[in-house]
This record gives structure tokens, C-alpha cells and sequence, in this order.
């Protein structure tokens, strides 16, 4: 059982920390909450006892005897601020110590996640991005907020994550502990399946789910990345902290990802891109005539994306792609390594029961420096961590490298 305190502040999100506690006491683990006064003023500090099961800790004077403000602290093995408000974001930043909360938050040794809610314009303010990346050097986990409705009839970026997403992610952190090796490290993951349009109604797609490549993205995370998750056509929960765009065609993925791997660090092609597309669409859905033949579709081929990025990345650069083969699958990816340029290629046999869809996967990594690694089947979340750790291994080689020099 872990012991969690949950730092709850004062924002209209506050009723959906209430399903956060609700998940970690239901999956067995001990969560004192911290309620700052402004929260309390939107849930009641009854609601916060009745859900966790333990008494509420509110003012660092109540029960003085067992110094509340260094004891809860002291004995956290993660801390989870949700929502975090701007203020606590500012008071964390300049260690200020005016409540329990913040007294926790500067006697906490172990990883701390703080998930911010707030209108876009307070969010995007050089005063909480300064706050923001002051956290994130020393090691906090201040995870991107989800774009959406927020109050009133405003929407934009701002918007509490899931809790759902904020209660994996979060035990991922745990889970890793205060390694975050990729803090500082922009990462951009693709994930899913192309589609190409035929008509308003038809297209021409492929099998892909992104669930590995969203693992990816949830795993980066978790190790303290910076995440732009380029998805297409994907319905999977949103990763917690992933700055996501959506895609439809290849030449979406495309734009989208050529845009974010700029500033990136390592881009990682998961995705599944449609090879081919119709040379027409077809403004209207295309009919079947009685005992006529069908028109022959005419296909052009779609641009190469990881091998536009291979010709264009900077030193310093990663790009890992991905092989996905129904035969001849190594020596198909290892063709594709050189072509594209890639530093890593994942390789994976797929069809109808193989991969697509599976929560597991059995992958080989090919490096273009003659290294081969072979994963047996395991969990995706499982692969993505392994393959990020060449990736890191990578990038730790490169900063080595740019020091000597």
C-alpha cells in the first residue's frame, strides 16, 4: 500500500478530486487529503473523510503535538496536487509556507505531481510559465492540463485531466521513483492509423489502435518528458500531461509532425501510415450499379514521413521508426533503417490476431549502430519503457559526446 497525500486547492475541478481519492482508496492504497481553505469552500471537509477514511488534515496547528506540517510530509510516498490552482503553482515555485499544504510540499521527499486547472489566459501567463518550468528543474511533475470546456462558456487549454489518466499516471511516477530521465526532453510520439478518404463515406485505412504508441507517450510522461502526441483517428483515454493533436489523412500526420519535431529531442513513429491514397476523392458516395463493375480506384503514394524527418534532423537529434511486417520482417526493417535514416526501428510481425488492438506486443529493436535487442511478448506499457531506455541511452551519449567535444 502506498501512502499518498492528495493536496486539493481551491478551483471549480475540486468536486473531481473526489473520483481521483476514490480511485487510489478502491485500489488499495492510503490517501491523506490536504484541502487548502478555498477548497473546502467547493467540497466539504466531511466529503473528504467519508471517501478516504481518515480524518482530514486542514490547519498546521490542529493536532500540534505530532507537528502536522513536517509528519504528513515526511510520510508520503507520493503527492498528488489536483487541481492545482495558479497560486500553488506560484507559493511551490518560491517556497512560501502560509498553510498545510505548502508545508507538505517542502517537507515531501518523494516524486510529486501537480495537475493544474485554470482559465487558458492565467495558465499561459509568463508568471505561471516561469512558475511552471522552476517546478519542472527541480524535479516536480507539473503535467500538461487538457484543452476543453472550462468554467462558465469558456474553452481552451486549461481543463482538469481525466482523473482516471491523472491516477495512472501518477502511479507510473511512483512506480519509477525520482529518476525522471527525460526531464527537460521534448518528445513527440505518433500514434494510430491513417485514413485515406475515398468518398464522404468510405476511406482506405489500416488496423492500428495506438495503444503502443500511446504507451509510449503515457511512459515518457512519466519520466519527466515534455509529450506532443500526434493521433490519429485513436479512441483511447487521453494521456495525462500529452499535449495531443489530431489527425485524420497521412498528409495531417504529416504537418502535424513535421511542426512538432522543430524543438523536439527524439520523434518517435509509432503510427501507422497509409502508404497509398486515392488519387481522387470523390465528392459524392461512390454507388453500386446493378450487375455493373466498379470504376478501378486509381492510388498515389503518400510521402515517407520518417524519412523526411531522417534527411532533416540535427545532430543530437533521435528519431526511432517503427516496421510493422507480415513477412520478412528484419530484413524489411533493416532496409528501412538505412532508407529512413533512423537512429532505432522497431520491428514487429503483424495481422488480424497479431499486435493490432493486443494489449501486448513482441518487438525487435534494430540500432543503426549494429545493435539488436529482442523483447519477448510483453505488456505495451512494458515495450514502451525498453525502448525509451535506448532512446535515453541515446540522448545521455549524445550530451556525453557534445561535452568531450
Amino acid at each position: 500500500m502506498t501512502e499518498v497525500v492528495l493536496g486539493v486547492c481551491g478551483g471549480i475541478a475540486a468536486y473531481k478530486a473526489c473520483e481521483l481519492l476514490r480511485l487510489f482508496t478502491e485500489s488499495g492504497h492510503g490517501v491523506r487529503v490536504v484541502p487548502t481553505a478555498a477548497a473546502l469552500k467547493f467540497v466539504g471537509e466531511p466529503t473528504w473523510a467519508a471517501l478516504s477514511g481518515r480524518p482530514v488534515a486542514t490547519e498546521v496547528f490542529d493536532d500540534a503535538h505530532e507537528v502536522p506540517h513536517v509528519r504528513i510530509g515526511r510520510a508520503a510516498e507520493l503527492v498528488v496536487v489536483a487541481p492545482a490552482t495558479a497560486d500553488i503553482l506560484a507559493k511551490a515555485a518560491h517556497g512560501i509556507a502560509d498553510d498545510l499544504l505548502t508545508n507538505t510540499l517542502l517537507t515531501a521527499t518523494c516524486p510529486i505531481v501537480y495537475a493544474p486547472a485554470m482559465h487558458t489566459e492565467m495558465w499561459e501567463n509568463p508568471a505561471t510559465r516561469a512558475n511552471v518550468a522552476t517546478l519542472r528543474e527541480r524535479g516536480a511533475i507539473v503535467i500538461e492540463p487538457a484543452v476543453g470546456r472550462l468554467t462558465g462558456k469558456d474553452t481552451g487549454k486549461g481543463r482538469l485531466p481525466d482523473p482516471a489518466a491523472i491516477f495512472e499516471y501518477a502511479l507510473r511516477v511512483h512506480r519509477r521513483g525520482p529518476d525522471l530521465d527525460l526531464a527537460g526532453r521534448h518528445l513527440v510520439v505518433t500514434a494510430g492509423g491513417t485514413r485515406e478518404p475515398l468518398d464522404p463515406v468510405r476511406f482506405l485505412g489500416n488496423r492500428s489502435s495506438g495503444k503502443q504508441g500511446y504507451a509510449l507517450a503515457r511512459a515518457a510522461l512519466a519520466r519527466g518528458a515534455q509529450v506532443t502526441l500526434v493521433s490519429a483517428n485513436v479512441s483511447l483515454p487521453d494521456p495525462a500531461g500529452a499535449d495531443l493533436v489530431r489527425v485524420g489523412t497521412t498528409e495531417e500526420l504529416r504537418k502535424a509532425t513535421v511542426e512538432a519535431f522543430a524543438a523536439a529531442d527524439a520523434v518517435v513513429m509509432a503510427a501507422a501510415p497509409a502508404d497509398f491514397r486515392p488519387e481522387t476523392v470523390a465528392a459524392q458516395k461512390i454507388k453500386k450499379s446493378d450487375g455493373g463493375t466498379p470504376d478501378p480506384i486509381t492510388l498515389t503514394t503518400n510521402p515517407d514521413i520518417a524519412a523526411e524527418l531522417g534527411a532533416a534532423k540535427r545532430p543530437g537529434q533521435i528519431l526511432v521508426a517503427f516496421a510493422a511486417e507480415t513477412h520478412d520482417a528484419l530484413e524489411h526493417a533493416r532496409a528501412k533503417l538505412v532508407k529512413k535514416r533512423a537512429d532505432l526501428i522497431v520491428v514487429n510481425e503483424v495481422g488480424p490476431e497479431l499486435v493490432f488492438g493486443q494489449d501486448r506486443n513482441t518487438v525487435t529493436l534494430l540500432g543503426a549502430d549494429g545493435s539488436t535487442a529482442i523483447f519477448g511478448e510483453l505488456p505495451k506499457d512494458d515495450v514502451a519503457d525498453m525502448i525509451l531506455d535506448h532512446v535515453v541511452a541515446r540522448l545521455d551519449a549524445q550530451v556525453g559526446h557534445a561535452r568531450r567535444g
